[in-house]
């Protein structure tokens, strides 16, 4: 199991982003093609098609352009996630790894010829710009969207660290296209965030799953228990807008929850390399051979307190891998919104010059067989999000935006599955909650005022100890 997983080196997040892990996978490659019969005629009309525009298109055109835009639009075609990387994306896309990547911080996908806005990463130039997930955009500087592939967008929206762009935003709510100046940066993003928000009570926010989330875990339970000088009674795990990342760190997240041997995720591809069941086990959540395991500084509680969990529609892919376990493992209450519904695995296959694609080699299932492919997580306790009301803005730019919304998107694989098939509870916010404009941005900011998801994951921990403390008491 674990030389198959350093092998796969299995991605679940996106585009702009660029988190991933390499991975040289020769032996799936060969053994498709060894099997494979080429389509002669197929292959007759690509050539027919080559000849005609190197000799009649009205410019002259070079053969690596005319290939590499052929292998751009034939991934393209597949899936919304699977793509062609030139040398420069391909790089970009190995750097994200570690946490630091040059851009603007934002979580993108295509759709109907157009940039769609998955979501903001925390603490970006993006976010503090006031870019929100749904948003479409329309124009890069002065250069419309319409037409590009979403590596030549990407591209455009990269560059030099200090250099502005400028966005034309479509955002539901709002009458008309607006324009959002940008500055690029390189983007340092802090995985792990925590606060002790009351006395026994901690705050753990993952912005995304990097190489060493799991790590920066322990030592946020670690300090919140310092702080507290004792055990915690509840932890709010806030995967609100985490738009996935690396594989083994989901699992090192689910496995802190977990008891060992527990099922974290399996996978289900062609290939019996794509087919893999990950449990909460070292050898499935360690990077190298030469990894400590550094979930055993775990306090012992960690295994049995309280949790709630909270997602809404930007918590995709790798979140909804952890949201999925605890949930299927009646570990936490997941409460939120609906989350994106990413259940496909990308495969990072590098082509040998500098360059690589991303290709959907599989389907990631929850532990009890739930496909999210196009679904999404659906929460315990359903708690919408306070919409602000600002700028004309009336419903804050929060859409309701899926996987299943995109283009091309992959089928789930069995879409009559219901879970329990009950309908979950609401709570919505009320009017004053409504209208309560939300706290300026601050980097410095764990836990922003007027979260009315996290005051309901908080009052539900306080009521479950509460229960608990009487049943005990009636005992006695």
């Amino acid at each position: 199991m674990r030389t198959t997983l350093q092998k796969i080196g299995l991605i679940l997040s996106g585009i702009l982003l660029g988190v991933t892990l390499t991975a040289y996978l020769p032996a799936i490659a060969d053994r498709e093609a060894a099997s494979a019969t080429l389509p002669l005629d197929e292959l007759r009309e690509f050539s027919e098609v080559f000849g005609k525009i190197k000799s009649d298109y009205v410019e002259p055109v070079s053969d690596k352009k005319l290939i590499d835009d052929a292998i751009t639009g034939m991934l393209a075609g597949l899936d919304p996630h699977s793509e062609y990387m030139d040398a420069d994306a391909f790089k970009e896309l190995q750097d994200g790894t570690q946490g630091q990547f040059g851009g603007l911080g934002i979580e993108v996908g295509m759709e109907d010829g157009l940039i769609k806005v998955i979501a903001p990463i925390e603490d970006t130039p993006a976010q503090k710009a006031g870019i929100k997930t749904g948003d479409l955009i329309v124009k890069l500087d002065d250069t419309p969207v319409k037409g590009m592939t979403i590596n030549e967008a990407v591209k455009r929206m990269r560059g030099e660290p200090n250099t502005p762009i400028v966005l034309t935003i479509v955002r539901k709510g709002v009458n008309k296209p607006f324009s959002v100046k940008v500055m690029r940066a390189v983007i340092k993003v802090k995985s792990v965030k925590y606060q002790l928000v009351d006395p026994n009570y901690g705050y753990v926010h993952i912005t995304q799953f990097q190489e060493h989330s799991g790590e920066d875990l322990v030592k946020a339970i670690n300090a919140l228990t310092a702080q507290n000088k004792a055990p915690l009674k509840g932890v709010v795990l806030d995967l609100r807008n985490d738009p996935g990342g690396l594989l083994n760190s989901a699992v090192a997240v689910a496995a802190t929850f977990l008891k060992p041997d527990s099922l974290v995720v399996y996978t289900d591809g062609r290939t019996e390399d794509s087919r893999m069941r990950l449990t909460a086990n070292p050898e499935n959540y360690l990077r190298g051979a030469q990894d400590s395991d550094y979930l055993r500084d775990l306090p012992g509680w960690i295994k049995t307190v309280p949790m709630v969990v909270l997602i809404n529609g930007g918590s995709a892919s790798a979140s909804e891998i952890v949201s999925g376990a605890l949930q299927d493992h009646k570990r936490a209450v997941i409460m939120g919104t609906q989350s994106f519904g990413k259940g496909s695995v990308q495969t990072i296959l590098p082509l040998g010059n500098g360059t690589g694609i991303k290709l959907t080699t599989a389907r990631y299932f929850t532990p009890s067989g739930r496909s999210i492919q196009a679904k999404g997580i659906t929460p315990d306790i359903v708690v919408e999000e306070g919409k602000v009301v600002s700028d004309g803005d009336s419903d804050g730019g929060l859409l309701n935006i899926h996987e299943a919304d995109l283009e091309n998107h992959l089928a789930n694989p069995n879409p009559g599955t219901k879970g329990s098939g009950k309908t979950p509870p609401r709570i919505v916010p009320p009017e004053s909650a409504a209208k309560t404009p939300a706290a300026p941005a601050n980097p410095d900011e764990v836990v922003h005022k007027n979260d009315f998801q996290l005051t309901q994951a908080l009052d539900l921990l306080k009521g479950i100890n509460i229960l608990a403390h009487d049943t005990s008491q009636a005992k006695n």
